[in-house]
Formats: structure tokens, sequence, C-alpha cells
């Protein structure tokens, strides 16, 4: 599960830099507000799921809801078909 958070967070960082990039080329209008906000989503779970005892009834399901999320980046050549749920 450590290298799936690894590329989930990468690949979270990746996104936002290139919202960042097209923000400052073609301003704040040319960006998808909606976007953002689950980028910073995504990331605040992984950070739930590193910080969770593993005891934790909510472990798992948050575990598979990961595993959910990075298929999001399935075309990207580290995504690893053994992640998909």
């Amino acid at each position: 599960m450590d290298d799936l958070l690894k590329f989930l967070r990468a690949r979270i960082e990746e996104d936002n830099h290139a919202y960042a990039y097209v923000a400052q080329t073609f301003g704040r209008d040319a960006l998808l507000d909606s976007h953002l906000p689950m980028l910073h989503l995504i990331d605040m779970l992984a950070r739930d799921y590193t910080a969770m005892d593993p005891a934790d009834s909510r472990h798992a399901g948050l575990h598979h809801a990961i595993r959910v999320l990075a298929q999001l980046y399935a075309e990207h050549p580290a995504y690893q078909q053994e992640w998909r749920s």
C-alpha cells in the first residue's frame, strides 16, 4: 500500500503543478475549479489512511477507496495493475 500511496501523492502533486501552470499562463478563469478541491480531498484521504490504526473499523473501506481513486491514473506508466480493486 505504501507504493500506491506514493504513486497517488505524486500524481496529485503533478496535477497541482499542471493547474498552477495553467492558472499562471491563461488566468484562473481557465481552471476547472472543481478539480482542485477534489485533489485536496484525495490527498486528505491518503494522509488519513497513513495515520489510521489498522484496527480502526474504517481502515478497510478507506483502503478500498484509495485503490479506486488511484484508477483515475490507470493510464500512467507507473500505475501497477495489482492496485486495481
